[in-house]
């Protein structure tokens, strides 16, 4: 398929509407607590301006770990990179438009078999090869910071490659503080479906703080 301008056009403009830190974000310390049934887990986080994270006195590994993925993951979504470093190799086509006024986008170059939805100026639906997995996310809602958009409701859905077989599911609930000039994750919601059943994490970071930028001499 011979590539869209409008489409690329498109893509361009809602990626470059999202929510991301500037060069400058000095990183940030905060309380934190993961709640997973009735087990509950509380010590404290810090995101360095590199964007790596650390999580100290939870002594329960797997918990540290969890909180740690959570912050990391933040972090990889607020990196400012423009359209050309993301996009660059990558064409855009654009599919049909659905009823809620969404407009598929495929993928060809480098990400070939990737797609996305996008709506009034947002990704609305990202499907990607990450990993090994075929990752699925569709945004319901979300909310304008003045500073481009942050997702707030959405739903995942992992599957194998080659099979199609369901490999996990997650509906994700996000609430964002802002502290400073920074849009800084206070609360995220998790319900997982395992076997069958509903398992729901909370994790919840407190008492947030900007870290001081180190002084250039």
């Amino acid at each position: 398929m011979t590539e869209s301008m409008a489409a690329r056009e498109l893509m361009q403009a809602a990626y470059e509407n999202r929510y991301t830190w500037d060069k400058n974000f000095p990183g940030y310390v905060a309380e934190v607590q993961l709640k997973l049934g009735d087990q509950v887990y509380t010590g404290k986080a810090k995101v360095n301006p590199d964007l790596s994270a650390e999580v100290t006195d939870i002594a329960d590994e797997p918990a540290k770990q969890a909180l740690i993925g959570q912050l990391r993951e933040v972090a990889i979504h607020r990196i400012r990179r423009s359209f050309e470093e993301t996009h660059g190799k990558n064409t855009f086509t654009s599919g049909e438009t659905d009823e809620t006024g969404a407009v598929e986008l495929f993928v060809g170059g480098k990400s070939e078999g990737d797609r996305y939805k996008v709506r009034n100026n947002e990704v609305c639906l990202v499907h990607r090869h990450i990993h090994g997995i075929v990752v699925t996310i569709d945004t319901y809602s979300s909310h304008q910071t003045g500073e481009g958009y942050l997702s707030h409701q959405y739903h995942s859905v992992y599957r194998d490659p080659k099979t199609g077989d369901l490999k996990g599911e997650q509906d994700y609930t996000d609430t964002y503080e802002k502290v400073g000039d920074y849009q800084i994750l206070s609360s995220r919601v998790i319900r997982s479906i395992e076997n069958g059943e509903t398992v729901t994490s909370e994790f919840s970071f407190s008492n947030i703080k900007l870290l001081q930028p180190a002084l250039v001499g």
